[in-house]
């Protein structure tokens, strides 16, 4: 008995990594923005949804996993199985443009932070960063892959030293975190649904179905991914409440904050060379860590959907479909940054995007979450169902909102 567990436990931890880079990944340079502003606009007052999302993300990704694991598919198959193939198509197209939109603005963020660190123009670090990232992806092993992704996720501890650094009132954010502070105001409604819209991302859905796909995973390891996943989410959102602590504390009176170029200038002046390059070294790992989640997120969707060969394991040669998606959408993506178009409004459609993909998501996540035909005895449980329903709610009552502003509704 003892020598089986032993020998389980070693091949349980090789299985242990997609939630953690999702989780990493969700975190991306777009996210830190936003987690940014928030905590520069509103203080403390939102961290309390922070701690509500939490079981919200493990809910709608350890679904999709569980989906991918009892099945063998991924959600594209899934989809196209079950419902319609038009269905499927619409939510493609949604979550590839939403992510080439992201991927611009994340590398332009890696290349701005670049340029302040060395004086050398963001435009020379484009190509640079896109062409590393390529490379590993498309000519190094899935496993050296998801080594350089772990590590990366990791790093992003920094923002939490960061907030430690900060010394902020822990009176003021215990009671903050676990007592809803609701404000009516504009200003604070935009904050939280912009907060809740970045740490629910529909591309992390499909990545961490993809993935568990990828590690040829069983219902026999269902615990591992349910740890996994869970610890991917709770270190995700521990990452982004770093960010808004430590940018409540050090940028709140500092004036408007637009973009990370913003942010950064900001914590010179305010917080010191050492504060500023721990949030450079965060972007930087960051950006290195989203940008192939978010292009691999559309490959494997591309491929799913249309039956074509996918995963990294594979030679480019034997997966041409995948990777021209995967190269597609990061030439894309610096195409964007070449344009006029800025990354504040790549970031802006993109979320128009994700706004109407979400819901949608989340409504099948619950449905198929539940279907005995599917999951058979791994049907969802009653507090998985009641934090997925929770994530419809509260995703559909952002996207209408976000609709309503957009029409001229919003004063």
């Amino acid at each position: 008995m003892k020598q089986k567990l032993k020998k389980r436990i070693p091949e349980n931890l090789k299985k242990i990594g997609p939630g953690i880079i999702t989780g990493g990944a969700g975190d991306d340079p777009a996210g830190i923005l936003t987690y940014t502003v928030v905590g520069a606009t509103t203080g403390f007052s939102q961290l309390w949804l922070l701690l509500l999302s939490t079981p919200m993300m493990i809910a709608v990704q350890s679904t999709s996993a569980k989906l991918a694991l009892t099945t063998g598919k991924s959600l594209p198959e899934i989809l196209n199985i079950y419902y319609s193939r038009k269905l499927t198509y619409l939510i493609v197209v949604c979550l590839v443009s939403a992510n080439i939109l992201t991927i611009g603005a994340d590398i332009n963020a890696v290349a701005t932070i670049l340029e302040i660190t060395t004086g050398i123009k963001s435009v020379y670090f484009l190509i640079p960063v896109t062409a590393f990232i390529a490379y590993l992806v498309m000519f190094r092993a899935y496993r050296t892959v998801k080594k350089v992704l772990i590590l990366l996720s990791l790093s992003l501890t920094v923002y939490i030293l960061s907030a430690v650094m900060a010394k902020p009132d822990l009176k003021e954010l215990l009671i903050n975190t676990f007592i809803p502070q609701i404000k009516p105001d504009l200003a604070f409604v935009l904050a939280a649904l912009g907060l809740l819209g970045t740490t629910i991302s529909p591309y992390m859905i499909f990545w961490q179905a993809s993935e568990e796909k990828e590690e040829h995973a069983t219902v026999a390891q269902a615990k591992v991914m349910t740890a996994d996943t869970a610890v991917g989410m709770i270190f995700s959102n521990a990452v982004a409440y770093a960010i808004v602590v430590s940018s409540a504390v050090m940028l709140q009176f500092t004036g408007s904050i637009q973009t990370l170029k913003d942010a950064a200038l900001a914590l010179k002046p305010v917080a010191g060379e050492y504060a500023f390059f721990l949030f450079s070294i965060g972007v930087i790992a960051s950006g290195l860590l989203a940008i192939p989640v978010l292009a691999g997120s559309s490959a494997y969707t591309v491929a799913d959907t249309f039956g074509w060969r996918e995963g990294m394991d594979n030679k480019v040669s034997d997966a041409k479909g995948f990777y021209i998606v995967f190269l597609g959408s990061l030439i894309v993506g610096d195409i964007i940054d070449l344009s006029p178009v800025s990354a504040v409004d790549a970031l802006y459609y993109s979320q128009i995007f994700d706004g109407i993909l979400l819901p949608v998501l989340a409504g099948l996540l619950l449905v198929l979450g539940n279907n005995k035909k599917i999951l058979g005895k791994f049907t969802n449980g009653r507090l998985s169902n009641i934090f997925l329903l929770l994530t419809l709610i509260i995703s559909l009552s952002a996207t209408v909102y976000m609709f309503y502003s957009l029409s001229g509704g919003r004063d």
